[in-house]
Order: structure tokens, then sequence, then C-alpha cells
């Protein structure tokens, strides 16, 4: 979950390469570091700070370093706690080389023990300064860049997107890719290369992905790519897509109040650009209307955030196409066994379609053979890449660390989904799935609607009473449960604050002993009234053991607001729609209350954005 970004070009790098890294920051925090071959000594110089990129930026500005090549990487770390000794770059032993670093290299203790064994001396705790040193050993031997690479990547084990700088080739870079990705920007005479487009939008017009398991040279002027069995690949250059260039607060305090705010336009756009697919969308999706009709089960899959949006996705999928509908973690997937079934069709999640253990999923998915549909937010993401077909959602750029938008967006993605197939499969007509569509257009206002009216209560008056707790309790039933979920996450992200999900029916059998006056308890009610009865009796069971009670309830719930020592009331809507309209107060509520706090609200501690380490 680090972000690797590199310069080669007629420019100098430094301001180029800190530019890169602050887009990417949200990737990675805890150090950083810049490296290049100096214009006038043609040797590499580097410097390395713990914590934001601002600390590396105030360094270079008192002793500037600067070169028409450079590498730069913000890290979160895996291996070795965050020091200026385990930021990258790392180097060989004669600081000849140096390296930036994306990913996991597993089998690092092997290899470091055996090149320990034949002298080289390590400098860091981390798995990252392994490929240098392997690197630096088979480019001794063979005196070719090239053959070192594949001698290099026959024995490294894991998932790694780095570069590598040169001193002895101080016109170009080496770029490898296995399992996280990397792309190459190409402007005029100039190149980067990054773990993400967004570090050089708007620097350049075209980006090439690499595709798994390549290599480049990469000069000003040209990329020469080749497999791992040395074999010459082409690499595809594309228009960038001007929708990635960096994103802004616009005067918001932080980028996920912005983000919270800008929810009710992204599911007005993915709604529209969903609908505007219309017959096209089964080509996208890579699944024939024939093949859509004949599917018997749907499994959802995703990591936290996104596997909550899959966990609400089963109640629209099953109650609204008949098909059977699973959610499943996807770091505990392949973990299972697996029974691959004809005629089942796989939803893959994720926001930035670069989280490594779903993408591990996919790729499983594939190699038996089934039918996989990424949901994502990037059209040039890995997932879409190694997807049959995917379907996008339209949050734009989303910076805070805690998901906000891209949630309520991949639920507004899967409820239209679940419409369109039950409009295919003949489960509703045509005019119920247009008045779907709509109803999806006015949760979004019911979203920005609960907002406006509760946001002045929170912030003068709820976040600084609930900011004193240590711990929480929230509960949920049917489609309010998974809801439950995302709010304890997202207390968890960014208060720092132990919170704890669970369906409303199991309060009886565990959990009502954690039940006191010092932990609140958040129900998410339901607008169904035999759901809402069930909730009720838990609302009771908490209030006569004096829990303190914060509901979300529903117009005419009385009992349960009564019940309540604080509670949001929202509009009666359709059940698969209710928990967006709560989740603009939700999200409110959590930031105000992390905000109290004094907690870091867009970059939490221990955090990255895209996890791209399994």
């Amino acid at each position: 979950m680090c972000s690797v970004v590199g310069y080669v070009g007629h420019r100098q790098s430094c301001s180029l390469i800190l530019d890169g890294l602050s887009r990417l920051e949200y990737r990675g925090y805890d150090s950083s570091g810049f490296a290049c071959i100096d214009t006038q000594t043609r040797h590499l110089g580097c410097t390395k700070a713990v914590g934001r990129l601002s600390n590396l930026v105030q360094l270079l500005q008192k002793e500037p370093i600067n070169g028409n090549v450079g590498i730069g990487h913000t890290r979160w770390s895996t291996h070795g706690i965050p020091s200026e000794r385990n930021a990258h770059p790392h180097f060989d032993c004669h600081k000849k080389m140096a390296v930036v670093h994306n990913g996991i290299i597993e089998n690092y203790q092997i290899l470091k023990a055996a090149l320990q064994g034949e002298g080289h001396l390590f400098s860091s705790d981390t798995d990252t300064e392994v490929i240098v040193h392997v690197f630096e050993q088979e480019y001794a031997q063979t005196e070719s860049a090239k053959e070192a690479v594949l001698r290099t990547v026959e024995q490294l084990q894991g998932a790694y997107a780095c570069v590598l700088i040169l001193e002895d080739q101080p016109d170009k870079l080496i770029g490898i890719r296995k399992s996280s990705p990397l792309c190459v920007g190409r402007g005029k005479n100039e190149m980067f290369i990054a773990s993400d487009v967004l570090a050089f939008s708007g620097q350049v017009e075209e980006v090439a992905f690499f595709p798994q398991e390549t290599f480049a040279f990469v000069a000003a002027d040209a990329v020469e790519a080749y497999d791992f069995l040395g074999n010459p690949v082409s690499l595809f250059f594309e228009k960038l897509d001007a929708l990635w260039i960096t994103a802004e607060k616009e005067g918001h305090e932080h980028f996920m109040l912005k983000e919270i705010y800008e929810q009710k336009s992204a599911i007005y756009k993915t709604v529209a650009s969903c609908s505007s697919l219309g017959a096209s969308l089964w080509e996208k999706s890579g699944i024939s209307s024939d093949a859509m009709k004949a599917i018997k089960r749907i499994k959802i899959i995703g990591c936290g955030t996104s596997w909550h949006a899959g966990r609400i996705a089963e109640f629209f999928f099953e109650e609204t196409t008949g098909i059977s509908t699973t959610a499943a973690l996807a770091s505990e997937f392949r973990y299972r066994t697996f029974f691959p079934e004809s005629d089942t069709l796989y939803i893959a999640i994720s926001q930035s379609g670069e989280t490594a253990d779903t993408l591990e999923v996919v790729r499983m998915l594939r190699q038996h053979g089934q039918t996989v549909l990424a949901l994502t937010n990037v059209a040039s993401s890995t997932l879409v890449r190694e997807c049959g077909g995917f379907l996008l959602t339209q949050a734009g750029p989303e910076m805070a660390v805690a998901s906000t938008k891209a949630f309520t967006t991949q639920i507004a993605a899967l409820y239209w989904l679940s419409q369109r197939i039950a409009y295919e499969r003949g489960k509703i007509t045509q005019e119920a799935f247009e008045h779907a569509q709509d109803a999806l257009l006015v949760a979004g206002e019911f979203l920005e609607n609960g907002i406006d009216s509760y946001k002045h209560q929170i912030f003068e008056k709820l976040a600084s009473f609930y900011a004193n707790f240590e711990t929480f309790i929230f509960l949920g039933r049917h489609i309010s449960y998974p809801f439950a979920l995302e709010a304890a996450l997202k207390l968890k992200e960014i208060a720092y604050v132990f919170s704890q999900a669970y369906p409303a029916g199991e309060l009886k059998h565990g959990p009502l002993a954690l039940v006191d006056d010092q932990t609140p308890v958040c129900i998410f009610s339901h607008p169904d009234p035999a759901i809402y009865q069930k909730i009720l009796s838990n609302a009771q069971e908490v209030a006569s053991r004096k829990g303190r009670i914060l509901s979300f309830s529903f117009e005419g719930q009385k009992e349960l607001q009564t019940l309540s020592e604080h509670s949001f009331i929202f509009p009666t809507i359709h059940p698969h729609l209710s928990v967006i309209a709560m989740t603009g107060v939700m999200q409110i509520l959590m930031y105000a209350i992390a905000k109290a706090r004094g907690c870091e609200i867009d970059r939490p501690r221990n955090l990255a954005k895209s996890v791209t380490v399994e």
C-alpha cells in the first residue's frame, strides 16, 4: 500500500516526484524518500524523512538534490517500524543503485540470510532491501541489466511493483511488476512511472499499464518491455482520463468531509452512467442476456467497506431477482474449499480496483472458468483488466482513507444491477425498473437532507458528548445489520474507538453482558413494521439495563425514539434504500466524533487507502 513514483526526462525530477507522491500519499504516509542521479556529479543522492511527506519536502528545501532521473516513495509499514533507516529508497552495498517498492517479498528472510552469507550488508529491517541486493549480485555476475532482472525475479516470491535506478545507467529507470499495479505515463521526451495514474495526471496525456509479470527499461523517449521469460512485450498506451487529475479540498477542512457532501451527486452520476449503458450493459459486463437469465447463484467478493456493500446487496439480489446470493470476504475465500459451479455470477468489488486479496480471488476464479464481473470506481484498474466484464461507479477520486462516497455508489450500482437483472428475467416490469431508478435518486436526496437536518446538532452537541466514550455497540437487523458493520468500521478507522456491530437478535446471546451506562448502543432501525418490532424489543432490552441508546429511526417509530437518549429520524423509504438514507448522518457523526477527539481524519494511523498487499 505504498506509493512509488519515478521520472526520466528533460525536466528536473524532484518537484515532479514530490507532486506525484502528494497525490498518492493516501496509499501510505509513515515515511517517505527521494533519490536521483545528480545532474552535476552523476552520483546517486538521497533524502529520507519519517512521518508525513511534508517532512521530506522541508528537508529537500534546506538541502536540495535534483536530477533528470529520480524515484520517490511514501510508505505504509509492513516490515520494520517507521524510521529513516526503513524508509525507501533502499540501496545496494556500494550505493550505486536504489529501489522503491510497493508490495511484499514473502521469502525475504531466506534471501537476506543467503545474501548476508555472501557478504552483503543490510541497512534496514524491510523486506524491500533484498530486491536491490539480489539485483546487485546478479548484475555483477552478468553485467547485463536485463539478465539481472530475469535472475532476480526468479528468486523473489510475493507481490511487487518496484522501480530501480542505476548510477551506471543514468538515462533510464527499470520498472518491475508482479501482482501489484504499475503504469508508465508518456509525455514529450519524458516518462513517468508510478503505482497509480493519479501521480502524473495533468503532466502527460498517455498511459500504459504493465501486464502481470512484466519489467521494462524506461527512457525519456522509449519503453522497452519484457515478460519474466525474457520475451519482448508491447505496452499499449491509451489516453489518460482527465477525471483523475488531483482532487482538492475546495474549502472543506478534510477530504472526508468534502466526500461525504459529494455523495448525492456521485449517486446521481452512477445511476445516469448505468442507465446510459442500455443494451451494451451485457457486452460490457461480459455476460450475455441469455446467460444472465440462466444465472442460479450470485457470489459477491470484497474486503472491508466493499464487503459491507456486498452484504447489503445480498438483500437486493435475493428479494428482487430471486437468485441465491452470498457475500464473502476475499481474504478468507481463497483458503476455503472451492467448488466450481456453472451458472454462477461472481461480482468482485473494489473501490480502487487494486485490492490485492480481491484480485487474487479473481485470478483463482478465472483459472476455474468462472464468470466474474468487476464493480469498481477506476476504469483503468487491474480489476477491470482481469475480469470478464465490468460495471463502473462514478464516485470520482476519493482521497480520504475512510471510504464514504465509494460505499454509497457501490450500493447504488448494486441496487441498479439487481433491478436490471430482475427486469431481464421478467421479475419486474419496465415501469417498475424505471421507478426503482427514480427511487435511488430519492434516496440520494434523503441522504443529503439528513446531513442538512442534523449537522448542526451533531457538531455543536452530540460529537463532544460521544467523543468521551471508549467503546460502542452497533445493532441492526436484516439490511441494517451490514450497515451497522460499516458504521462500526468508520468509528474504528477515524476515531480509534473500539466498536463492535452485532445482529440485534444476537444481543441476548452474549453481547448484552457488555451493556452499561458507559457503552453507547447505536441502533439502526428498519422501515418494515415486523422487523421494526423485533428491533424495538432489542432496544427495550438495552434500556432495561440502563444502556444509552442512540437510534437511527424512521418516521412513525415513536417507541424507539422515546427509548433513545438521542435519535435521528428519516423519511420512510423502501427498506433496500434505507441504508442510503441513513448513510450521510452516520458518516458525519463518526467524522465529528473523530474531530472532537483530535484524530487525524484523512490519514488515520496504521491505515492506507489502496490495500495492495494481502
